[in-house]
């Protein structure tokens, strides 16, 4: 597989706005994207909630996949994410903060059209950092007990192939592909969502769909029309005559593609699986996709995508000159022996620190813990992590020496090896989110003999000394 240079995120110029209704809602709804900064990835905000909360499009906070994919986080809700998260990816954005006033984006006419149209005009600009991309390298595969199933392999960029078959005569067995997602405007963005007649009517008698009109959604007729039945799609849709057309839907639309159902599966497949939180390189097959099978494999990719991450060693030279050496780590650091624990820094980037420490049988605290066999405290593992994250917090400003940092809270604490004296220590400590009024929340790793041995979500404040 050839070798691609690394690509920077990309975020929105400027914000842009848009209003239309929520397709099970039936709510007035406006839609405003908004730039944002690098490794926020995409979230929505409601802004008609107290607080404003934010939720992430993260796979691990889907809670419905009915008809569309629902977000839930602290009993909020967004609704019908795809088509929006499919249009931030097809148009190669990274970043940005999507704001709306109810619990869906509007439908506009299904597809995403509009919203692509819409980010397009608020223009797309580089930011100063490197994407982080999850490059594929064995088969990774999920399957449901309805014979739905995703299938992802190595591939030089990202590339999407779904195959429809519902069982119905009037669609029959569908296909669409794109081997990049500059395909995406061009080839699917303006496919509608679909449905079958049997599910209108269950929807109508359920009181959903109540912003859909006959514009936003293709029905495919699978059953006779009877005239109850054409009676209440009119008076639900506002129409005064509704039939078929010879191609088996009704007659509000015009087919985009003889294939446009599988291509819309296909929009859905990249909004959905935007919910990783990491921009892919590898072909996606997906036969059947549906939301259920969709996020259920966004789910797995994620956290195939974390486990490989933490258990991926820094690799760096220990015979090579260190950026800091404990002097310098000392200019820096407040701590001093025997409560400085570590030794020297070998990397330092303004999102990422590595640094070391060498256990030796002299470190005071194996006099009283298990001396029989001696063991590090995983405590002083968690304190070390915590130090290397300092170098990093204060390398924010720009007299270190005059700040302090002080740890506010420490999340999903986990020990995986012991630590025993002659081991040597390698620190990974990454930001979660960039560093605001003074907060630095980060996600540190230990390593010891090429193995995970502890990980720890760490928040710290930078403090001025007085």
């Amino acid at each position: 597989m050839k070798k691609s240079k690394p690509s920077n995120q990309t975020t929105i110029k400027n914000e842009v706005s848009l209003e239309g209704v929520g397709l099970h809602t039936g709510e007035n709804v406006k839609i405003t994207f908004k730039p944002a900064d690098v490794n926020h990835g995409f979230a929505f905000q409601r802004i008609d909630l107290e607080g404003k909360p934010i939720i992430p499009a993260d796979a691990n906070l889907v809670t419905d996949t009915q008809r569309g994919t629902t977000l839930e986080k602290n009993g909020v809700k967004i609704q019908t994410t795809e088509h929006v998260l499919a249009a931030c990816v097809g148009l190669d954005i990274d970043n940005v903060l999507i704001e709306l006033n109810a619990s869906e984006p509007p439908i506009m006419d299904g597809s995403s059209k509009f919203f692509v149209e819409a980010l397009e005009k608020a223009g797309k600009v580089e930011q100063d950092a490197e994407r982080e991309e999850y490059i594929v390298k064995d088969v990774i595969s999920f399957a449901d007990e309805d014979g739905s199933e995703i299938i992802l392999m190595p591939a030089e960029n990202y590339q999407v192939t779904t195959m429809v078959d519902f069982g119905t005569k009037v669609l029959g067995t569908q296909n669409a592909s794109i081997k990049s997602v500059k395909e995406f405007k061009k080839e699917i963005s303006n496919s509608r969502t679909f449905s079958f007649l049997h599910e209108i009517e269950m929807l109508l008698d359920n009181g959903l769909i109540k912003g859909g009109d006959l514009n936003n959604a293709i029905v495919y007729v699978d059953k006779e029309l009877n005239p109850q039945t054409v009676e209440k799609l009119k008076e639900a849709f506002g129409k005064d005559e509704i039939s078929i057309k010879p191609n088996g839907i009704l007659d509000n639309l015009t087919l985009h593609y003889p294939n446009e159902a599988a291509r819309h599966k296909l929009l859905d497949v990249l909004g959905d699986l935007a919910l990783t939180g990491t921009r892919i390189r590898g072909k996606v097959i997906a036969n059947k996709p549906g939301h259920t099978v969709n996020t259920q494999f966004a789910k797995k990719l994620a956290k195939i995508i974390k486990t490989e991450k933490r258990n991926k060693v820094p690799q760096i030279d220990l015979n090579a000159q260190p950026l800091f050496d404990v002097t310098e780590i000392m200019k820096r650091l407040p701590h001093r022996p025997p409560f400085l624990l570590v030794d020297k820094i070998y990397e330092l980037t303004d999102k990422y620190v590595v640094g070391i420490k060498n256990v030796t049988m002299n470190e005071p605290f194996f006099v009283g813990h298990f001396p029989g066999q001696p063991v590090m405290p995983g405590v002083l593992q968690v304190e070390a992590m915590a130090q290397t994250g300092g170098i990093l917090a204060l390398s924010t400003v720009p007299d270190p020496e005059n700040y302090l940092t002080f740890f506010m809270k420490m999340d999903n604490v986990k020990f995986k090896q012991k630590v025993t004296p002659g081991d040597t220590l390698i620190f990974k400590l990454e930001l979660i989110s960039p560093i605001r009024r003074g907060i630095c929340h980060m996600q540190g790793y230990t390593y010891v003999n090429g193995k995970l041995a502890s990980e720890a979500e760490l928040m710290a404040q930078i403090v001025k000394q007085k």
